[in-house]
């Protein structure tokens, strides 16, 4: 078990050195998020029209068709020109952002529970950075993909780095070491002694 939380700390510094390194070359973590998420819609596509071909017969055989050709044409448009893709990329971004943040402030008002601060504060944060994304699209679009993925890959990397070193802590807890002994039941050699 110490190995693998060992792994998981090696782990974790490798995340959190990917993500220093996409905020450095934030452009370039951009063109990478983008590309990737590319190959992802490619590869995702063509298992869908293997998928529905080896279906065939069924009465869902041309919606598996039509979506594994849309994610798969996707993905081809978003390899061919990461430069376009990143931006309508950063706008859904945006978007999202903006009707997330609505969506908490809306329900923050509407239920109010011991969370209600928190959701605002959520709600205000969500919109806020949907309305800054989208000031500054489309030339934004070449960071904010990049900087996103990166302290995604860097947060990440702290929460396993975290876990890992916690576990170890937490088994050396647990498990005696080498050099200490354990104690069966309480010591009674002073009660023999004074008897």
């Amino acid at each position: 078990m110490r190995r693998d939380l060992g792994r998981l700390t090696v782990l974790g510094c490798v995340l959190v050195a990917a993500g220093l390194v996409g905020l450095g070359y934030v452009a370039l973590a951009t063109v990478t998020t983008v590309l990737l998420f590319g190959w992802l819609l490619l590869l995702g596509g063509c298992v869908g029209l293997l998928h529905a071909v080896a279906a065939r017969g069924t009465r869902f055989v041309w919606l598996g068709l039509v979506v594994g050709a849309l994610n798969a044409a996707a993905g081809v448009i978003l390899i061919r020109f990461p430069d376009v893709g990143a931006e309508g990329l950063t706008a859904f971004a945006a978007l999202l952002f903006l009707a997330a943040g609505v969506y908490r402030l809306v329900g923050a008002f509407v239920v109010r529970g011991p969370q209600t601060v928190w959701t605002l504060v959520q709600g205000a944060f969500g919109v806020l950075l949907g309305v800054l994304v989208l000031v500054d699209w489309p030339d934004g679009s070449r960071y904010v993909l990049g900087t996103f993925f990166s302290l995604a890959l860097l947060f990440d990397g702290l929460s396993l780095i975290a876990a890992g070193v916690g576990g170890r802590r937490l088994i050396g807890l647990v498990t005696p070491g080498p050099n200490r002994s354990v104690k069966s039941g309480p010591d009674t050699s002073k009660d023999a002694d004074m008897r």
